[in-house]
């Protein structure tokens, strides 16, 4: 779908998505839990739907209501293919699980998914005992558990979502296992799992962030548990303000563990005028400087801060492009492609971006099929100079769903 978007100002009080992540991390404990659980305030975007869609399979009853998930947790094996459709976490988190199951299981996946590579899940699961088998580095997957502990050893500088799906899979081991992680990046996101592993009865030992022990034959506890904020999502809409807006966005809890909540420094660093209260923030537009930004520890706010680079004096440096290329598309080619479309200048020197700012110029852009890239060139429109059309701009619901919707409920004018 191409949608195309007038640049305008926006104004009101919005609330953020609930955190896809979360979501997704509370329906995997729910289905290792004996008996229900109830997540409160979940996403419904479509990596969650593929969540959901693969606890089912792998015994759970999942009940969706309108704020509300509950989950029958199950080891009773319904379906031995699992489509992660697109999701990354997914097909990093789910493996490890699958691989509790004594019997065959593939795990397959669609469109971009396809193209990222397995090795570290096969990897990683062939040196706990279990045989798996990728093809040719990538999707399909094919699992023969069950696992049974151990130790291992994982790269951690491409992704930690491995390491979540060990995390939750391991504690049920019949023996105690050990993780070495080299080179962990994203270590948020680690301390999110473990938080969520707590609530549902689950102890992990953490060493430093290159150690993992976990002991074996635990028992996941049912649990009620409430999804925060998403940070990631909220980001777009707190740049959209401090290019163009005076918005009051809400429900982005101050003491997060989720990486993206470093936002804020970066909007600090811009000049962005900011008040921050207890789970909300109020951003207007204002005169935006340029800033220098470390961005290893939270890839996902590449295409937001380009965003704001594009509006700040001068030129902005983000470091972290090494951990752009196994995204949804290559976000750095992709970023440097799609604004330069709209008249703004990116280079790529090493593992740093530099984005020289002014003002973005109306033109036609894509979207690759990245739901961030979608988002990060929707909100430079509201302050280009002219309409900016997007063409695939669907692939928001991979994450957020009612982006557009809630564009439009502030004043955004958007045309489908």
């Amino acid at each position: 779908m191409e949608r195309y978007i007038d640049p305008c100002a926006i104004n009101g009080n919005i609330k953020a998505p609930a955190s896809k992540s979360m979501t997704q991390r509370a329906i995997a404990a729910a289905l290792l839990a004996d008996g229900q659980s109830i997540i409160q305030n979940p996403s419904y975007c479509d990596d969650s739907l593929a969540a959901m869609s693969i606890a089912v399979g792998l015994g759970a009853r999942v009940e969706p209501q309108v704020n509300e998930l509950k989950i029958n947790g199950s080891a009773n094996l319904k379906e031995p293919k699992l489509n992660c459709g697109e999701s990354g976490l997914a097909i990093r988190m789910f493996s490890p699980i699958a691989a509790l199951y004594p019997v065959e299981i593939t795990m397959i996946g669609a469109n971009s998914l396809k193209k990222r590579p397995m090795f570290m899940i096969e990897e990683a699961l062939n040196q706990l005992g279990v045989k798996c088998t990728s093809t040719n580095g990538f999707l399909p997957l094919t699992i023969q558990g069950p696992i049974e502990g151990g130790k291992c050893e994982i790269d951690g500088s491409v992704s930690s979502q491995l390491l979540t799906g060990l995390l939750m899979a391991l504690p049920l081991a019949s023996e105690d296992s050990e993780i070495k992680v080299n080179n962990l990046k994203s270590k948020p996101y680690i301390d999110m799992t473990i938080q969520i592993l707590k609530s549902f009865g689950i102890t992990i030992h953490n060493s430093d962030y290159n150690l993992f022990r976990i002991p074996g034959n635990q028992k996941y506890i049912p649990h009620n548990y409430i999804i925060e904020g998403d940070w990631s999502g909220g980001a777009f809409l707190l740049v959209a303000g401090a290019i163009n807006g005076h918005i009051t966005v809400q429900g982005l809890r101050n003491d997060s563990m989720q990486s993206d909540m470093a936002i804020i420094k970066a909007l600090e660093r811009a000049g962005a005028k900011m008040k921050l209260s207890e789970n909300q923030i109020e951003i207007s537009k204002s005169e935006l400087k340029a800033f220098d930004f470390d961005a290893s520890e939270s890839p996902d706010l590449f295409p937001p801060l380009v965003s704001l680079a594009s509006f700040c004096n001068g030129k902005s440096n983000i470091k972290g492009v090494s951990r752009l290329i196994f995204k949804e598309s290559n976000r750095a080619t992709t970023l440097k492609e799609e604004f330069g479309k709209m008249n703004i200048a990116i280079t790529i020197k090493d593992d740093v971006m530099s984005v020289t700012g002014g003002q973005p110029k109306g033109a036609h852009v894509e979207s690759h099929e990245d739901h961030r890239i979608a988002m990060a060139v929707a909100v430079a429109s509201l302050g280009a100079s002219g309409r900016v059309y997007i063409r695939d701009s669907q692939c928001v619901a991979k994450s957020y769903p009612g982006f557009f919707d809630d564009l439009r409920y502030i004043g955004a004018v958007i045309h489908e």
